[in-house]
């Protein structure tokens, strides 16, 4: 009858495990856009700790006050960036805009003519239907019929809903930037409250190695963080003054987008690079091939020379395991999961690691 009753139990247990977990799973697919959002927020604030950290080596502060200082010297920047270039990043954002569309329109008519189907691409459609609705036959009069009410009421409704979309996103995107900002500064003021409150999560009996755990996922973030701020720097400098020098229109916003898409790992460049390529088709084919040399080169310092210096001690994750991770948290996921693989990569090898050593360690023990 024990044995009885301790295999029903079992079951028992084991089934609500498995119920728990497919909820946890529900809830996570349900609502991963705010986990994304979170966790974007606990990275920023991560960010923050770190340079208010490194501050902290040179004088002798309050954590409050160094990160006071630390979000006053990056406020300062961002406002110098949008007072001085803000003007220059739209207008620079605009005409890239429109060469990358005329260069796309470009490829698929050049790919037409050399027998590439290219049906499944819709990039010249919409300027061609506006162009054939434009455009009027010679020597034919033009119609006389106004637009029925019925017309008239649906193209205003159109023109409404399009309009709400727009600012619908507009204010999520601000709304979901003013989040990420208000958690990462909430989690950076007390990050001792919220790493303990974190740790209380977790069974007494557990509590040790969950310090253990969450300490080094801490440190190893940071220290990537760090390292990956520097090489989006690094890769905004030198794309832009390599575009300027070969003389690429744009050359100003080409560098930021190529140093934002750094923080992608893989796809992030090859991003990067196509957006630099097209927009150098309109300067002629020895600017396009100085700007993919200049691309190839920035990838190769990024590769070879940047991310084995400085996050040599931060990551070490083989490509394949990376770019693998990335491509299905980017299909599921979208954008978000794209975006955010390397540091989730990151978080579940600190843990597999911790778990190896400890078991490395029990072996002799048990032998």
């Amino acid at each position: 009858m024990q044995a009885r009753n301790d295999l029903a139990w079992a079951i028992a247990v084991g089934g609500i495990a498995v119920v728990l977990f497919a909820v946890l799973l529900a809830l996570t697919w349900t609502f991963a856009a705010a986990l994304f959002l979170i966790f974007t927020g606990v990275l920023l604030a991560v960010a923050l700790n770190a340079m208010t950290n490194r501050l902290g080596r040179l004088v002798r502060l309050p954590h409050p006050l160094r990160l006071a200082i630390v979000c006053a010297v990056l406020t300062v920047l961002f406002s110098g960036v949008v007072v001085l270039g803000g003007a220059t990043i739209a207008q620079q954002a605009s005409a890239l805009s429109d060469t990358i569309k005329a260069q796309l329109v470009n490829v698929k008519a050049f790919l037409d003519r050399n027998g590439i189907d290219t049906s499944y691409f819709d990039l010249a459609s919409s300027a061609d239907k506006g162009g054939a609705s434009g455009a009027t036959t010679p020597g034919a009069a033009p119609s006389s019929r106004l637009p029925s009410p019925g017309t008239l009421a649906s193209s205003g409704g159109a023109i409404v809903s399009q309009t709400f979309k727009l600012l619908l996103g507009t204010v999520s995107a601000v709304g979901n930037f003013f989040i990420v900002i208000f958690l990462g500064l909430a989690f950076a003021t007390q990050p001792a409250i919220y790493r303990n409150g974190l740790l209380f999560l977790a069974p007494a009996r557990q509590r040790a190695r969950a310090t253990i755990i969450v300490d080094r996922i801490g440190h190893t973030l940071e220290r990537w963080l760090l390292a990956q701020l520097t090489t989006m720097f690094a890769v905004y400098l030198v794309t832009w003054i390599g575009l300027a020098i070969i003389g690429i229109p744009g050359a100003f916003i080409l560098g930021i987008q190529a140093g934002l898409l750094a923080f992608i790992p893989t796809v992030g460049a090859l991003i990067a690079g196509l957006i630099v390529v097209l927009a150098s088709l309109a300067s002629g084919w020895i600017a396009t091939l100085s700007a993919l040399l200049l691309f190839l080169g920035v990838h190769a310092m990024e590769s070879y020379v940047m991310t084995p210096l400085l996050q040599r001690q931060a990551l070490d994750i083989p490509p394949a395991t990376l770019f693998a991770f990335q491509i299905l948290l980017g299909v599921v996921f979208g954008i978000w999961g794209l975006a955010l693989a390397l540091p989730l990569i990151a978080i579940a090898k600190v843990m597999i690691d911790y778990f190896k050593s400890e078991e490395a360690g029990a072996e002799p023990a048990v032998a």
